[in-house]
């Protein structure tokens, strides 16, 4: 018997089998299957007769086909896999292409995009040019990128887009980053935005988180990218972001949390506004410091990695790092900026985009004012339970030097010293005296401090006593309230009530028998405004706070002309009424107010039940107001005008004036240390007399007529003047 695999003599085909497999029918039948299709039948031999002898075996034939179709098995797999993923990722292609269309497709046309305007920006600066502060809806102006220290711009860089000179718009690499980086994290960590891409949102489209918005967000930017130079979409970026506390741009955020230009930034302070546009709620600096110098600090590692920043001053910045500074000119500078976006659009009713105001506020005396009026709230406002003051400060021609509208601005932004309308009280007094020495009386003239009754009303000094026959000096110096009715019924209510609306006081006011006692509402402004005329020696002013208004390029849109209320107090008469006032400052109830060396007169107020305490003083270089109060109108703790009002009059004034050479007021020796006149103890003139008559008063010839004003009085205000009071006051002409 032939020995040999596959049994060959026997006539049975010679197929190969692997070992171990050889006694295994199922496997044989498979094999004989597999080498018919293959060979087109069994093994035949060369007669063409099954199973002779002679026949020879086919068997190499199938034995190769069996090896070869696994291998064509694996190619024909991975052929159709990857024909697989060349389809789909045609179809995924086209797919985007058309969700591409579709988002552009509701977007503007392409050849119709532009660039939004930014909002104009108001810059208010002091008289000295520094910045008071930025109003509109940005809180700064635009900077080119030139005018910044280069560490500055390339913060945003560093920790926003590292390869921002190198992508078209969108960055694959960031994004993939950014994938990679969030399913790490099981979240959210990390976007994969560009600059140019947050430009586009900030420019063009609205906060929503959504693939539509990303989609157009992309579109956007490809189009910035091909429209501008990289450093061109870096300024509208650096111009544009928001950086928290209502400041867009770097301008406006160096401004807001450093107090000064973003030219003038330190490493530390770039680092840090680098790291705020992340999230400028949670790290604002006057918020949560610790959370912006941790990220500042990020911020200086990615610099010096990218070699934005040398190592050692990377270390410095560490080591120092950046802090928010105090607001210049105290927070009370806001109230200044309010009344300026009050008034001038009187001045300036359009413009389109940036504007520099000039004012006439002095950013030290600002500071001084707030300080003064703070410092003493906080010391005794509780004592006497006051919360609430105002102090307003201008020069004799009417320029406001200092104004603080309230105790903090951050608190309320009501402003107190233009708006809350209180009674003066007895500060009110020297419009009557006025009206007294325009119809011929003198600080020697003499009148009664006693009871009087008018109609049932019986008015009483502040001290519930009576000095008898006392000369109008006293009388005011001392602020007696039955002088000064006793005055006002002598010339009339009426009289009283034009002679105050002739310096300027623009608030109605009740021509009554108390009008003598202040008993109707005015602002500080308006008081300290009246004043000044006493001050600059009997020119009627208009307070004013816009000195010149101007473009970014520095084109004048606005500048104020000389202007007022002309003369209206004859010089005579300013005369007795400054000797009349500088006694409450030698003998008076503002003696404690009294700043050595100078010149000084004023005159004290407090209203019923010490609701209201005033102080209103003037040099012949400037005048300054005070008024402490509740805004409820709760009664004091005994507040009047000559203690804490006059304390905080001091402390301003003492600041104020230093450095100054003292001036004397106008006129002011003529009528002082002057003897008791001889004449009548009561004038009388036409208003008063029937009321002087019923008083049982001795009646005297009709004293002369006010004094004539000036000739340059009959210009009336100008037309800036009249749009300020329109404006402020609600009044015309």
């Amino acid at each position: 018997m032939a020995k040999g695999r596959g049994g060959a003599g026997r006539g049975e085909p010679n197929f190969d089998v692997p070992e171990g497999r050889v006694g295994d029918p199922a496997d044989l039948d498979l094999r004989l299957s597999r080498a018919d299709r293959a060979g087109g039948g069994v093994a035949r031999g060369e007669s063409g007769s099954r199973g002779g002898r002679g026949a020879k075996s086919r068997a190499p034939a199938p034995s190769r086909a069996l090896r070869k179709a696994p291998r064509r098995a694996r190619r024909s797999i991975l052929g159709r896999l990857v024909y697989g993923v060349l389809v789909l990722g045609l179809w995924g292609v086209i797919g985007i292409a058309g969700l591409v269309a579709y988002h552009a497709s509701q977007l503007p046309p392409i050849d119709q995009l532009a660039v939004p305007k930014r909002p104009p920006n108001i810059a208010i600066l002091a008289s000295d040019g520094s910045l008071l502060a930025n109003r509109g809806e940005t809180g700064g102006r635009v900077v080119g990128i030139k005018e910044l220290p280069p560490y500055l711009p390339r913060a945003f860089v560093a920790i926003e887009d590292r390869r921002f000179y190198s992508h078209f718009g969108v960055d694959p690499v960031g994004i993939a980053r950014a994938v990679a980086q969030n399913v790490t994290r099981r979240g959210v960590s990390q976007g994969g935005s560009t600059l140019t891409q947050q430009l586009a949102k900030n420019l063009f489209l609205t906060p929503e988180r959504s693939a539509s918005r990303k989609i157009q967000e992309a579109i956007l930017a490809l189009w910035l990218e091909h429209k501008y130079s990289k450093d061109e979409i870096l300024e509208l970026y650096l111009n544009r972001v928001y950086f928290g506390a209502g400041a867009y741009g770097v301008e406006a955020a160096a401004q807001r949390y450093f107090g000064k230009p973003a030219k003038a930034v330190t490493l530390a302070e770039a680092a840090m506004l680098g790291g705020l546009v992340q999230a400028p709620s949670r790290l604002a600096p006057n918020r949560n410091l610790p959370a912006a110098q941790a990220r500042a600090a990020q911020v200086l590692a990615a610099m010096e990695e990218l070699g934005f920043a040398k190592p050692a001053d990377v270390k410095l910045a560490l080591a120092t790092p950046a802090r928010p500074a105090g607001v210049r000119g105290g927070g009370s500078a806001n109230y200044v900026a309010d009344l300026v976006m009050d008034v001038l659009d009187d001045f300036v009713p359009k413009f389109e985009s940036d504007i520099v105001i000039a004012t006439t506020v002095e950013t030290g005396l600002q500071a001084a004012g707030e300080k003064a009026l703070v410092d003493e709230l906080n010391q005794k406002g509780g004592r006497y339970n006051v919360a609430q003051g105002a102090l307003v400060s201008m020069k004799p021609d009417g320029a406001i030097r200092a104004l603080v509208g309230g105790r903090d601005y951050a608190q309320s932004q009501f402003n107190r010293a233009t708006t809350a309308k209180r009674q003066p009280g007895s500060s009110f007094k020297p419009f009557v005296y006025l009206a007294a020495v325009e119809h011929g009386l003198t600080p020697d003239s003499v009148r009664e401090d006693a009871p009087i009754s008018i109609r049932g009303w019986s008015p009483e000094n502040y001290s519930r006593d009576y000095r008898g026959a006392v000369t109008l000096r006293d009388a005011l110096a001392l602020s007696l309230n039955t002088v000064a009715v006793r005055l006002g019924q002598e010339v009339g209510p009426k009289t009283v009530v034009q002679t105050a609306q002739r310096l300027g006081i623009s608030s109605p006011l009740q021509a009554n028998g108390s009008i003598a006692l202040g008993t109707s509402e005015v602002t500080p402004l308006e008081m300290v405004g009246a004043y000044a005329a006493f001050a600059n020696g009997g020119t009627g002013v208009i307070p004013y706070v816009i000195a010149s208004v101007k473009s970014a390029d520095g084109k004048v849109l606005y500048r104020r002309k000389d202007g007022g209320l002309g003369r209206v107090i004859d010089a005579n008469a300013v005369s007795m009424m400054n000797a009349m006032m500088h006694e409450t400052f030698v003998s008076g109830t503002a003696r404690k107010a009294e700043v050595p060396g100078w010149d000084l007169a004023g005159k004290t107020g407090t209203s019923q039940d010490f609701r209201d305490a005033w102080f209103i003083g003037f040099s012949a270089t400037l005048v300054t107001g005070v008024w402490l109060g509740n805004d409820d109108g709760e009664p004091t703790k005994k507040v009047s005008g000559g203690n804490l009002p006059g304390e905080i009059w001091k402390a301003y004034m003492t600041v104020a004036l230093k450095g100054q050479s003292p001036v004397m007021l106008p006129g002011a020796n003529r009528w002082r240390n002057r003897g008791p006149s001889s004449e009548p103890a009561v004038t009388n003139s036409t208003p008063g007399g029937l009321i002087g008559a019923l008083l049982g008063e001795p009646q005297a010839a009709a004293p002369p007529r006010p004094a004539a004003r000036h000739a340059d009085a009959s210009r009336g205000p100008s037309q800036d003047d009249r749009n300020f009071l329109e404006k402020l006051f609600g009044v015309g002409e």
